[in-house]
């Protein structure tokens, strides 16, 4: 498989992972959830380029002009909340593309350590067709992992998975990378930090994507 880092390459897109990561910033909510659907814009551009495409012909006022289109059928695949704003970035780009959200979720064990709950699973059909399932955040992999699992028992399996993370530790990339097919599966990631705290928080990171785009949550 793959792995594509993005701000290995500079770009506009360093613009807007700083401001995310900028603790006085990021207070603003509503700039937050807009950077987030602007590095995912940055990644399905990327990605659009690893598709296939057909030649259609497109009749215009004045003629006919052959058109190199997209002939994937694409399903973009989200983990609620957090990844509502990455998905619409992505969404905004594969504007006609199906959709699936997953409702997962960390539950908490006495000893301090989690396992991670996957409660809810509503997707189009993916059998043949090519996933994108965007995380903002790859910590550990476990949870895309289990994600991504829980969608192929429930719709089938894709030609082809784009994985799409806007932060990821260099331990959630490599779980990913052994845990999937690497002829049907590509990792992509905006920035990727070295480390995670005790309680699989990326560092630097941002803190919790969830709450700065939509509040503290209980």
């Amino acid at each position: 498989m793959g792995v594509k880092i993005l701000n290995k390459e500079n770009s506009i897109l360093n613009k807007f992972l700083a401001e995310m990561r900028d603790k006085g910033i990021q207070k603003d909510s509503m700039r937050f959830r807009r950077n987030m659907e602007r590095v995912a814009e940055i990644m399905a551009y990327e990605i659009s380029k690893k598709l296939n495409y057909k030649t259609k012909m497109v009749e215009t006022p004045l003629g006919i002009a052959a058109v190199e289109s997209i002939s994937d059928k694409v399903v973009i695949a989200t983990i609620l909340r957090a990844g509502l704003p990455f998905h619409q970035g992505f969404l905004n780009y594969f504007d006609d593309a199906d959709n699936g959200f997953v409702s997962a979720y960390r539950k908490s064990r006495p000893d301090g350590s989690f396992i991670v709950d996957v409660e809810y699973v509503s997707t189009s059909a993916l059998t043949g067709k090519t996933l994108i399932l965007v995380d903002p955040m790859l910590a550990t992999g476990t949870s895309l992992m289990l994600v991504y699992d829980a969608l192929i028992r429930r719709a089938g399996e894709p030609e082809h998975t784009h994985f799409a993370a806007a932060f990821a530790s260099e331990q959630g990339v490599d779980y990913v990378l052994k845990h999937t097919n690497p002829e049907r599966c590509t990792l992509w990631c905006a920035a990727v930090d070295e480390e995670l705290t005790s309680k699989s928080y990326i560092v630097p990171g941002i803190g919790d994507a969830g709450d700065l785009a939509y509040g503290e949550k209980l």
